[in-house]
């Protein structure tokens, strides 16, 4: 028996010992680092949480859903949760994805659906800042500054969210808010402090494990200026 060979049984016997928590051991972790399994753990984490704010959007802003009629959530989710994403962005946004994307949601002169251009942008950003890889292996690598600006640009998000107003007055996108009995809902902020604290806790990961700088840039979130990824 090689060393190399002994070693990878000591280890599948550790992980499989592992799989009483629900996390059946699997042979392609073999080829993965400890960073690479956490960097997995936290993709899946923030894709949970896109999820998660993509229906209580919806549910708090069914106008926006029914701009396209016969539209589910489902399939919204179905359209920019794949790995593969259109290659010449969504034609319904006018061919963009990604940070972009963020933009038109925000845009007075947008007609669409608001909720859809957010979360594509959401999800194109965050997948761009992982290299739109669902997992990752030891020859992989991650930039921490895309980590760091993504989770910078969610700073901008949930300021925009609380603030930017249509030419009426309203707010174009319905988040935070009161509740009838006077109970206050800052269910959608605390769900993007979530996926915040994420991006940046892997960004120092990853610049820690690296010993590569973050350009901590002075970002001001009263604007509506995002980084690119």
């Amino acid at each position: 028996m090689t060393l190399r060979f002994g070693i990878a049984v000591l280890l599948a016997l550790s992980l499989t010992a592992c799989s009483a928590n629900n996390r059946p051991f699997e042979f392609k972790n073999l080829a993965k680092s400890d960073m690479d399994l956490i960097t997995d753990i936290h993709i899946m984490e923030i894709r949970d949480a896109i999820r998660e704010l993509t229906v209580k959007l919806y549910k708090r802003n069914p106008r926006e859903l029914a701009k396209v009629p016969e539209m589910t959530v489902s399939e919204r989710l179905d359209a920019f949760m794949t790995v593969k994403r259109p290659e010449e962005g969504y034609a319904e946004l006018g061919g963009l994805d990604g940070v972009d994307a963020l933009y038109l949601a925000f845009s007075e002169e947008f007609e669409g659906d608001r909720v859809f251009a957010l979360m594509v942008g959401i999800t194109g950003m965050i997948s761009a800042s992982y290299n739109n890889q669902l997992e990752f292996y030891l020859l992989d690598d991650i930039d921490q500054q895309k980590l760091y600006n993504s989770a910078r640009n969610l700073e901008t998000v949930a300021w925009l969210l609380n603030t930017r107003k249509d030419i009426q007055g309203e707010l174009m996108l319905l988040s935070n808010g009161i509740a009838l009995d006077g109970t206050p809902n800052y269910s959608y902020e605390r769900v993007l402090a979530k996926m915040i604290v994420i991006q940046d806790m892997m960004a120092k990961m990853v610049s820690d494990s690296t010993n590569r700088h973050i350009n901590q840039v002075v970002h001001g979130v009263a604007s509506m200026t995002f980084f690119p990824i």
